[in-house]
Formats: structure tokens, C-alpha cells, sequence
């Protein structure tokens, strides 16, 4: 196929992905995934949110490709229009969201003793500020997540829940921020 825009067929593409080919996506993935990008990450100013949003674009167009109508625009007008209302939506939630579901200083005054009364002697304080350090690096979105599921004890749809977020990119943003914090600690 080539990579002009007029000879790749849209319309034939997603009528094969209403018809559950898998390689349909695969194609209009390979035709369209690079420009995507670049428009989203233009509307978002972030790499990491805008392929999350790329991502979820792909699934939203897998997913409601048997409701596009030709008759009411052009194919790559919707694929587009997809991507481009999942990054408005993710810049307004951006916007609501605080920068912490919980401030550093919060942290700090919590009780650190057991019910009985002892001390968290084997705790590693460096380990600990070295993780709020590495906590701080992720973006907000994905540091609230993460500490929704591992401060909370949140399930990824309760998270999806609470932030507004499609599951996926629930769990593609903790996934991620998991390696990141990995990285970071390492």
C-alpha cells in the first residue's frame, strides 16, 4: 500500500473493521498512527499522553467502526475527529485534576507505628524519599492513578471511575508509570 492518502481506501478499511478484520486496523494503524501522533501531541504538548491517546483512538475506531457513514463526511475526517476529541477530553480532565491526589507533606504526617504500638524500624527512609521523588517525575494523571491503586487499593474500572479515564488507558498509564518508577529507583 502506499502511503498517499488518496489511494489508501478509508471507507473499505473501516467496513473491514466493523467486520472484525484485525488487519484492517493493523493498516489504517500503519497509514495513519505517525500523523495521529504528531496531531495529538500538538493538542496535548505531551508524548506519553498523546500515544495513550493514540491508543485509545485505535481502540474507540475498532470498537465503533460499524456506526461511520460515509454519507456524513469522509472516513479519515472521523479517525481523525476520534483522536481529536479524546485529546480535548484528556486537556479538560488534565485541567480538574490536582497536581497530587495527596500533598508530600500529608504523607509525611501519617502514623507510622503498628496498631500495637511498634515502630516501622526495617522501613528505608531513603528508599521512601527517593520514591516520592520518583513519584513527582510522573505526570499528574498517572501519578494519581498509581497511588489510587497502590495507596487506595482502587481497581483499575474503580479508577477509571473516579478519573473519567477509558479502562485502558487506566491501566496502560500505571503500567507504564510502574516502569517508569522502576527505572527511576534502579
Amino acid at each position: 500500500m502506499s502511503n498517499h492518502s488518496t489511494e489508501f481506501d478509508y471507507d473499505d478499511t473501516l467496513a473491514r473493521c466493523a467486520r472484525g478484520e484485525h488487519d484492517a486496523l493493523h493498516a489504517l494503524y500503519r497509514q495513519e498512527g505517525s500523523r495521529m501522533l504528531g496531531v495529538v501531541q500538538r493538542i496535548v504538548k505531551d508524548r506519553g499522553m498523546a500515544e495513550d491517546i493514540v491508543h485509545d483512538a485505535f481502540l474507540n475506531i475498532w470498537q465503533r467502526a460499524a456506526t461511520f457513514d460515509n454519507e456524513r463526511g469522509a472516513a479519515r475526517t472521523w479517525i481523525f475527529s476520534i483522536a481529536r476529541h479524546l485529546a480535548l477530553n484528556a486537556i479538560r480532565r488534565r485541567e480538574r485534576m490536582p497536581d497530587s491526589a495527596f500533598e508530600p507533606d500529608e504523607l509525611e504526617q501519617q502514623d507510622t507505628t503498628r496498631p500495637e504500638g511498634q515502630t516501622f524500624e526495617a522501613f528505608d527512609w531513603q528508599t521512601g524519599q527517593r520514591m516520592d521523588d520518583c513519584l513527582k517525575e510522573l505526570e499528574a494523571e498517572r501519578r494519581t492513578c498509581v497511588l489510587q491503586a497502590y495507596v487506595n487499593g482502587l481497581s483499575h474500572a474503580e479508577i477509571a471511575a473516579h478519573t473519567g479515564a477509558p479502562l485502558g488507558t487506566v491501566k496502560a498509564w500505571i503500567k507504564r508509570s510502574l516502569v517508569r518508577l522502576r527505572e527511576c529507583l534502579a
